[in-house]
């Protein structure tokens, strides 16, 4: 029985046929990425940061591990506590041979395969050389965050931003970049992520958070139209930044509305810390995101939302270790009927801004796929798009059940395709295993009769999902220019240009 790695994960893994192999090879791999939602943080790219090793790179902060190494009966000390670098990679590589069949096992390997050239199956017996290569190797420039992301190829990455953050990072990137060039890295952007505007069940966060909005707005918040004044004032900076979409994480669209003088009522009151019932937060949320759906609208930003977490699900553990530290899960939210009504009114008043819908519950595939369908008006291809498979749905089946709700439904032809939404510098393997899929789709379909073989139409379409309808539909070439060839580097592309010489 064959057991090598190549067997596993060669140049044509998922591709299994050879129309597949051709559109992968010769029309996806080579594309740039555009990666239009990350939660990099842009202190990493701003300051290239140096990583010591792969639990520095890899582990810290990425709660897909640390959720596969809890299940695997590993104790917190090996995962967030005080165990050194090399013991928590040990305890890793003990986790990854139970990982079979789960995302992480294909993530965990075209990881290592690219940017590393590793071509070991980790475990227990291959952990250490591994862990010495690595460590070797992010030593040097081509491994730092802004080498990383020359060798896949990324030419924008937009971070994910607070309202109160001073994009201090931001700007020194962009004025290092003005000075010496794009050769330096890609292109970066703010994302406006106002979530923590309409978190008003902790009063005491919350009006730290305006607290902070205060200073970074030069203005007092003591009433809705002071807040969404200066919500207004970070929204145009932000722009000018070069800011071109916001990103709002809801387990829901809240279903309320009220009037402005309930508005700055419930405000005063939330300043003062008097707690609001969970109708008058329902009802505030509801009217603060139709404001900021305007504010959107009006500087001819992309808005998305990411519907359907349940979050911070453990109290003891959030308590020792906060939020986004592993203990979420899928939502069973009731998602159509005040989403619909959101969009409509919008729309009403035509201020409906492109925007992007992510489900986070399979369930609601279908909804979402014909949800989008209600307010396409026509003035642009795509203007209401279903987002990428998202968290726990970002895998072979969840791409595949996302895909085939879209292109049942809706139009294929116009997605926007995938993102990372990741905290790791090495997630961008994702868009390999998102384009081999894709292709895999199609040329087993054109192969059975399904589509037609016709390779120019598949290497259009293909094209236009992996690269180019993002680039039409965010409009950051408006900010920042494409490289030239020479501009963009010569690492070979992830999943490999050349299938004599590159692996995954």
């Amino acid at each position: 029985m064959a057991s090598s790695v190549a067997a596993f994960m060669d140049d044509d893994f998922l591709l299994s046929t050879r129309t597949a192999v051709s559109l992968y090879h010769e029309v996806a791999a080579p594309l740039p990425i555009l990666d239009y939602h990350c939660h990099l943080p842009a202190a990493d790219v701003a300051g290239d940061r140096r990583f010591r090793n792969l639990t520095d790179l890899w582990l810290s902060g990425d709660h897909y591990k640390w959720r596969a190494m809890r299940s695997n009966g590993v104790p917190e000390r090996l995962i967030t506590g005080d165990a050194t670098d090399e013991e928590k990679f040990q305890a890793w590589a003990r986790t990854v041979p139970s990982t079979l069949r789960n995302p992480l096992y294909h993530w965990t390997h075209l990881e290592l395969a690219h940017p590393f050239g590793e071509k070991q199956l980790l475990g227990p017996d291959t952990a250490q050389g591994i862990f010495e290569r690595t460590a070797a190797l992010l030593g040097t420039r081509p491994f730092t965050a802004r080498g990383l992301l020359r060798q896949f190829r990324v030419q924008v990455v937009c971070t994910t931003d607070d309202p109160t953050d001073t994009l201090a990072h931001h700007v020194a990137y962009r004025t290092e970049r003005a000075r010496d060039g794009v050769a330096i890295g890609p292109a970066m952007f703010p994302t406006w992520r106002p979530d923590r505007a309409v978190q008003l069940h902790d009063l005491e966060a919350w009006n730290a958070w305006v607290d902070a909005l205060e200073v970074q707005s030069e203005q007092s918040i003591d009433n809705y139209r002071q807040l969404l004044d200066a919500l207004a004032r970070r929204h145009a900076f932000f722009h000018e930044l070069g800011c071109r979409a916001s990103d709002h994480g809801l387990e829901k669209m809240p279903a309320g509305r009220c009037l402005p003088a309930e508005a700055d009522r419930l405000v005063a009151h939330a300043r003062a810390r008097r707690a609001l019932t969970s109708e008058e937060i329902d009802r505030l949320a509801g009217t603060m995101l139709l404001d900021l759906a305007s504010l959107d609208h009006a500087r001819g930003w992309v808005q998305q939302f990411h519907l359907g977490a349940l979050r911070n699900n453990n109290t003891r553990m959030m308590k020792r270790l906060g939020p986004d530290t592993g203990f979420d899960s899928i939502g069973a939210f009731s998602q159509p009927r005040d989403l619909i009504r959101f969009l409509d009114e919008l729309d009403a008043q035509e201020r409906l801004t492109r925007t992007i819908l992510y489900n986070l519950n399979p369930a609601d595939n279908e909804v979402f796929a014909t949800l989008i369908g209600n307010f396409q008006d026509g003035s642009e291809p795509g203007k209401l798009q279903f987002g990428a498979a998202w968290w726990f749905l970002d895998q072979l089946d969840g791409m595949q059940r996302h895909l085939d709700a879209l292109s049942a439904l809706g139009l294929l032809a116009r997605f926007v395709g995938m993102t990372t939404d990741s905290r790791s510098f090495l997630s961008y393997s994702r868009h390999a295993y998102f384009r081999r899929l894709l292709c895999r789709i199609l040329g087993a379909e054109a192969e059975a009769g399904l589509l037609p073989a016709d390779q120019a139409l598949l290497a259009g379409l293909v094209r236009d999902v992996c690269y180019e309808n993002a680039r039409r539909y965010f409009r950051l070439e408006e900010v920042a220019p494409a490289p030239s060839p020479r501009d963009r580097g010569d690492a070979p592309p992830p999943g490999g240009a050349s299938r004599s010489t590159t692996k995954v």
